[in-house]
């Protein structure tokens, strides 16, 4: 069905014509978009520690304020999703993350302290998290919208593969570009990937969520509580790959630290192909369940390697277990509200994974500094049976 025909539906009050897969231009955007996140992952760190010269505790907390400037916008992220739709709040998070890219640049500039160098990352980070927050909101809800809540699951792997698949391109490049050429070169991409994904998401169907009782978003959060926070403890596997992978395999002199986030993104890019659409065909808590197990696997292989392959073979594992748990619990969130607060919804649901990377990377920065970075993982492997164990809790009986 053309467009015009499908705008002239939604005129005249008929029910909303879906597609059978998400909208591709929505899929392209998020890829293009979220390489601004995959990008900085290894150089930050390693800029921070060894060119500017700060500790393990200042890596974590420089990494992790993006996050809890996420989670403090995702209601505004939410509402602006709800009101005006996901390409609305797409467009937007896609210009402040190139304004995000620009901070990282300046702060490479040559003559600036490292005081005030510092500075400039966390001020980036900041914007950067405001940027994502009503980037990825918008196209995760963008995207559910274009297929319905009928295949929301599958909707949900989707948009997961390309946020993921931008982490396991976008770091590896980001190490390559600041090993050949400097921070400067990998910031300049951070600038243009958001802009080339604002471009393709502009050409792109607008599709909104149904009209109806909007909640506050403190009651959204009161409904999906109990998923968030199983998906808050699967996301500190994750937060602990993209903040100290890079310096573990330093410190125990292996030299494929980029590799990390690729092995984890074939991983879980592979799971969401093959069972992507699991979530819509039986209980979400069952697929969280045994994914959330995977990835304590996963973690302890990590934490206990002896040689770099087992490493990166925890990293693989951990991507095949985080692939399910966020469409799983996601389309559990769905069911308990109403279809108009679906973005705020997704909203709530995806900042509890920001308060788990904004928590758990200073708290992991703790452990490296008292432990070793291995014991980083540990902390993922027992985060993560904790998340299993409050799935077998929360599921319903018939589940």
């Amino acid at each position: 069905m053309s467009a015009p025909t499908v705008n002239r539906a939604r005129l005249s009050g008929a029910a909303p014509v879906h597609l059978s897969r998400p909208a591709p231009g929505i899929i392209a955007a998020l890829f293009c978009g979220y390489l601004c996140v995959g990008l900085p992952l290894p150089v930050i760190p390693l800029f921070i520690h060894d060119t500017l010269g700060f500790n393990n505790l200042v890596v974590g907390l420089a990494i992790g304020v993006q996050f809890l400037a996420t989670v403090l916008t995702r209601g505004y992220a939410g509402r602006l999703t709800d009101q005006h739709g996901g390409k609305r709040s797409t467009l937007q998070g896609a210009v402040v993350c190139a304004l995000a890219g620009l901070m990282y640049l300046i702060s490479a500039m040559p003559g600036l302290s490292p005081m005030i160098s510092l500075a400039v990352v966390v001020l980036g980070r900041l914007v950067a998290g405001f940027g994502e927050s009503q980037f990825v909101t918008g196209c995760v809800s963008w995207s559910i919208a274009s297929v319905g809540p009928q295949r929301a699951g599958m909707s949900m792997s989707w948009t997961g593969i390309a946020m993921f698949a931008a982490l396991a391109v976008g770091a590896p490049i980001g190490m390559l570009l600041y090993q050949a050429y400097g921070l400067q070169a990998a910031m300049i991409a951070c600038i243009a990937a958001p802009l080339l994904a604002g471009g393709i998401a502009s050409f792109e169907m607008s599709y909104t969520n149904p009209a109806g009782e909007r909640l506050p978003f403190h009651k959204v959060i009161w409904q999906i509580w109990r998923e968030g926070l199983g998906l808050m403890l699967q996301g500190v596997g994750l937060s602990g790959l993209t903040a100290f992978a890079s310096l573990y395999f330093a410190a125990r002199n292996w030299g494929h630290a980029g590799l990390v986030m690729t092995a984890f993104g074939i991983g879980f890019i592979f799971i969401r192909l093959v069972l992507g659409s699991l979530p819509d065909r039986m209980s979400g808590y069952r697929v969280a369940l045994w994914s959330l197990v995977v990835e304590a696997i996963g973690q302890a292989m990590i934490w206990a390697a002896p040689h770099e392959v087992v490493a990166l073979a925890g990293a693989l594992v951990t991507g095949l277990g985080c692939a399910l748990v966020f469409p799983a619990l996601g389309v559990e969130v769905l069911k308990r509200v109403p279809p108009a607060n679906r973005g705020s919804a997704m909203g709530a649901f995806v900042a509890f994974l920001d308060i788990a990377y904004g928590v758990s990377g200073p708290i992991a920065g703790v452990i490296a500094g008292q432990f070793d970075y291995a014991a980083v993982y540990l902390f993922g492997t027992v985060c993560a049976l904790l998340g299993a164990g409050l799935v077998l809790a929360a599921r319903s009986p018939q589940s």
